[in-house]
Parts: C-alpha cells; structure tokens; sequence
C-alpha cells in the first residue's frame, strides 16, 4: 500500500502524464528497515511481507527535499528490495523539471531522481491494418496479391461476376449485399441443404464484405455475385462437387444472359464441345472467363480466351497465372469459416483481381490484356512461381491507358489485344 499518499493521489498518478498541468517527478530515498526491539528471549525479526516500511529518517528527508524545491507529495511507496523510499512529486514552483531534476541529482540526502516517465504497449495504434474485419491476419494470401494496396484504389465496384459452382450460403453474414441472385441447375435432389461449401468458400475469396467488422476480406469486396448453382456435393463436409454437360451448359447459358462481364470456373474436366462452344461464344462478345487449370488440361482451360488460374507453390501449366493456393481462409457455409487449398482457390483470387482491374478503367479489358498486365515481372522457374499482383496490375494498366491501349467498354466484339501491351511483357519499362 503506499505511504503518504491516498487513493485519490494514486489516482492522479495514473492518469496520464499530457493530462498533468505541472510536471511529475520521482525522487528515491534511502529506506534502511528499522529494527524493534523484541521480547526478551526471542529471535531475531525478519523483514518480509508487511514488515517493510517507511523509516522515520527516509520520511523526513522526503519532507524536507519537498519543502526545500517547492515539490508536492502525490504518492509514495518503499520498495525493500532496493532499500529505498520513492515518492511521486509534482513540481510547484514553476521551474523546468529538467532545471529541478538536475539540482536534486546533487542533493546527498536523494538516491535518484528521474522524470515521472510514460510507456505504451507495442501492439501497434488502431489503424495500422486497413480492414477492421477480425481474421484479416490470417489472410496472408491478400498481401501476396497485393490487394491491401490496390484497394486504396478500387475494391470492384461496378463489376458483375458470374460464379458458375455449387449452390452459396447466401446468408452467410460476410456476403451480405454481394448476392444480386441465385439460381439452381442441379434438379430437385442436388445442390440443397448442406450442398453449399465449395461455391460459398469461392464466393468469400472473391467477394466477402470487407470493414464490417466480421469474418474476413474479399478480393473485390463491391463486386457483386451471381450465383449459377451447376455443380453438387458428393459427401457431407467435403469440398468435393461434381456437375456434368448438362447442368454446365445450362448454367453458362443462363450466365451469358445474365450480361455479367466475369465468369469464375473453379471446375476442371475432360474436353467438351458444347462447353466449349458456349464459352467461345461469350468471349466473342468480351465476357472475362476465370478457370482452374486441370492435370489433364481439359475444360475450361483448353478453350481459348480462358485465364487459367493455378497454385503458386508448384510448377504452373505454360500461360497460367498463378496465385497462392494453400490455406487461404474464407468462408463456410452457416456463418463459418475455415480454409481451403487447390486450383480452384488460385482461379477465385484470379477473378477477384481481375475484377479490381475491371473497375478500375471505363475501357473493355480483354482476356489477352489482362493476361499480359497480370504477368509477374520476373520469370517464373520450377522453383519460384511468382504469383500476381493486383497493385503492379494496376499501375501497368495506368501507364497503358495513358498510350492509348484499351478498347472502348461495351463493343459487341472482341477487340484486338493493344499493340503496346502485346509488343512487351510489362516488366516495367
């Protein structure tokens, strides 16, 4: 307990020292125990607990160094294990408390003399991260991406995305807002109930809320989704799904007339003509497609005009993009959350990234430009697979733009891909 000083001086101690209108200083005296003599007979006393206190020497030079620098008492404490009697002083007199501090330092009735200094934990001031959503920290595949910074600039407002999967937890709270509709192609039997954790783990890569303060962050967190349910679980809490010709064709048909300028596949499979068919159709009229590159290089990733998408921790086939594939967190469905590995992960975060490029510019942006603007700079080898960068993407497509590269939004056909971006491999020059 202190001594000398009450509660309500503790207090005022504590507060912090901007809060003070004159300066606080802390003064240490020299505190030998005083001894009481015992009862005849017995032993010695020791020390230890309670025993320690004030002594009525260290007391007084207290009160007389107060007196003699205008200083006043705010708490005290004796502190045995260094022998001495430190007092809390606030300075009264007006002088500066280095001037004041000095003096004392020759005072040989004072052990020390030190300003009342104030310390701060290192846990870093609010506002060091830019999303104030809980698991952000976890999400270590965005910083690879470089989404935190291209997110100062856009976050897909105004992109469309046709995400082509199993059914999506709609409700999940991280997707609040970024479901313009969902639509089922799986037939009665398919695609209900707990049929929803590929398409909904898909769905939070691309597009979970960001600063909601729930959950995590989306790659493009203003774009909005349109959910084309082709593909249905094969066992309960499992990733597994499957979806066939038919279910396919009919969701890719349904995404076409949707208008939507994006459309994710994180499906692979055998070649398939009338898939193929639709989506070269749909790139002919300048929608984006995003595929996971499959070992057998089938659909979707054999049509051309498709990005493929695949991990950057292991070799990638000869065109693909690559983006980190292993544990990246997102959602599941019921409000949970957990994460995910494989190709299909590598093609969602492509898609967001494209996404960011989409909106970024008024201008069409063909599969063959944005191929070219996501390109790492550096060459990738067998061992090092540099993954894209949304923020490097996005400062190529600036200094293109200012040569004139793009082809106005909105034309009916595809246009050639720009000369200058074509001409080059966009390592910065």
């Amino acid at each position: 307990m202190p001594v000398g000083g009450s509660a309500a001086g503790a207090s005022a101690v504590a507060a912090p020292a901007v809060a003070a209108a004159r300066p606080r200083i802390v003064v240490a005296f020299a505190n030998a125990p005083a001894t009481t003599a015992g009862p005849a007979g017995s032993t010695g006393r020791r020390y230890s607990g309670n025993g320690y206190g004030v002594s009525q020497s260290a007391a007084t030079r207290a009160r007389h160094v107060a007196s003699d620098y205008a200083l006043r008492e705010l708490a005290s404490w004796p502190i045995r294990e260094l022998a001495m009697h430190c007092v809390v002083f606030e300075i009264e007199s007006g002088k500066p408390a280095d001037e004041v501090l000095a003096a004392l330092a020759h005072d040989s009735r004072v052990m020390l003399a030190e300003p009342l200094h104030e310390f701060h934990t290192l846990s870093g001031p609010p506002g060091d991260s830019p999303y104030n959503d809980p698991l952000y920290d976890l999400q270590t595949n965005l910083a690879v991406l470089g989404v935190p910074e291209a997110h100062r600039r856009t976050r897909g407002a105004g992109v469309r995305i046709a995400l082509i999967d199993t059914a999506v937890d709609t409700r999940h709270p991280d997707l609040e807002g970024r479901i313009l509709r969902s639509r089922s192609y799986t037939g009665e039997n398919r695609g209900a109930g707990e049929s929803q954790r590929h398409g909904t783990a898909m769905a939070g890569i691309i597009a979970a809320d960001a600063g909601n303060g729930i959950g995590i962050v989306g790659i493009a967190p203003l774009a909005r989704l349109e959910v084309f349910a082709a593909c249905w679980q094969l066992l309960p809490d499992s990733d597994a799904a499957a979806c066939n010709t038919f279910t396919l064709a009919q969701a890719l048909a349904a995404a076409l007339e949707s208008g939507a300028s994006l459309v994710n596949l994180s499906v692979g499979g055998p070649a398939d003509p009338l898939l193929a068919a639709l989506i070269e159709a749909g790139v002919k009229r300048g929608v984006v497609f995003v595929g996971a590159c499959d070992s057998n290089n089938g659909f979707p990733t054999a049509v051309p005009g498709v990005i493929g998408a695949a991990g950057s921790e292991s070799a990638i086939p000869p065109g693909a993009l690559a983006a980190p594939a292993r544990h990246v967190l997102t959602l599941r469905p019921q409000a949970q959350y957990d994460f995910e590995s494989g190709n299909s992960v590598a093609a969602a975060e492509i898609t967001g990234v494209v996404a960011l490029l989409m909106s970024a510019t008024p201008a069409r942006l063909s599969a063959v430009t944005l191929t070219l603007l996501l390109k790492p700079a550096t060459t990738p080898t067998a061992f090092d697979v540099p993954a894209v960068n949304a923020a490097a993407a996005l400062a190529r497509l600036d200094l293109e733009q200012q040569r004139g590269c793009s082809a106005p939004r909105g034309t009916a056909a595809e246009a050639p891909p720009c000369t200058a971006l074509a001409s080059r491999a966009l390592d910065g020059q």
